[in-house]
């Protein structure tokens, strides 16, 4: 017996299709400009298919030094910013999923944790605090203003709050304590939500660039959305040998590379954790 397919079916495919097409097209178009020779992009004929197929701008991006600096800041933010984000993010939303009876003071935690999400203490208290600290020009400016996501505390709260009782219920007459209960039972069952909220942080950590304009002096310790923010605001040619090499590839060009290898990161880890993504957002969101 063949399914009927509803017209509001219709109608939703065609338009999240739609959708997911507006936001693949600028993609394909920067990737297109970065494989495309000078003439061709200065004359502005390209498309979604590169003319002149040259790979001299992502050969000049090899040789760029700052490039690559600012890349490896990233890398580290990511590694050092995900992991404190889930870590803090788990450890949180474990007691705040437990009922009033086991944690009395539940209702009070969560909503200062709502409150402090609504009203932010502003960027002049954030930037007087991080340069208080001693923290410009170092990792650590970029990781612990962002340290505790709470938006993610909520999710990963409300997924674990569905979690059936009767599993730690269980454990509980094993002689298992809290401790023993979170890491062999609830981390486990949390897989989805976990997944979902490294994913969250990973990509905010990855495209975040005012917070490395604002807690650095030094330029070479941008990280790597900061460092093209900065050449895309500025296309002069730094130096000689530069405006040399700019006959094979001009700078609309290399920018494309650049932007283009930065899309890689993202593009490559989020296959692997996207089928945790839909039950993790869904889960977490559903139960207050």
């Amino acid at each position: 017996m063949q399914k009927k397919i509803s017209l509001f079916t219709v109608i939703n495919t065609v338009f999240l299709a739609s959708l997911a097409l507006l936001c693949l097209l600028p993609i394909i178009h920067i990737v297109a400009i970065s494989f495309s020779d000078q003439a061709a992009v200065s004359a502005n004929q390209i498309g979604l298919i590169p003319k002149g197929f040259t790979l001299a701008s992502y050969k000049m991006v090899a040789k760029r030094g700052a490039f690559w600096t600012a890349f490896g800041i990233s890398v580290k933010r990511v590694i050092f910013g995900v992991l404190i984000n889930t870590v803090i993010t788990v450890l949180m939303a474990y007691p705040l999923s437990k009922s009033e009876k086991e944690f009395p003071a539940r209702k009070l935690y969560v909503w200062i944790l709502i409150f402090v999400m609504i009203f932010d203490g502003g960027l002049v208290p954030n930037y007087l605090l991080v340069n208080k600290l001693g923290l410009f020009d170092t990792i650590w400016a970029l990781v612990l203003p962002t340290a505790v996501p709470i938006y993610n505390i909520i999710l990963t709260m409300n997924f674990m709050k569905q979690l059936p009782s009767t599993i730690e219920e269980a454990a509980m007459v094993d002689g298992a304590g809290y401790f023993a209960r979170f890491i062999h039972l609830i981390v486990p069952l949390s897989k989805p939500v976990i997944a979902t909220i490294t994913l969250f942080s990973f990509v905010g950590h990855w495209n975040s660039w005012f917070d490395g304009k604002i807690y650095n002096n030094q330029t070479s310790n941008y990280p790597l959305q900061t460092y093209l923010q900065n050449i895309i605001s500025s296309s002069d040619m730094t130096n000689a040998a530069e405006a040399m090499e700019n006959a094979l590839s001009n700078v609309k060009t290399l920018q494309a590379a650049q932007l283009a290898l930065t899309l890689l990161p993202i593009l490559l880890i989020y296959p692997f954790l996207q089928k945790y993504f839909v039950k993790g957002i869904t889960v977490g969101a559903v139960k207050g």
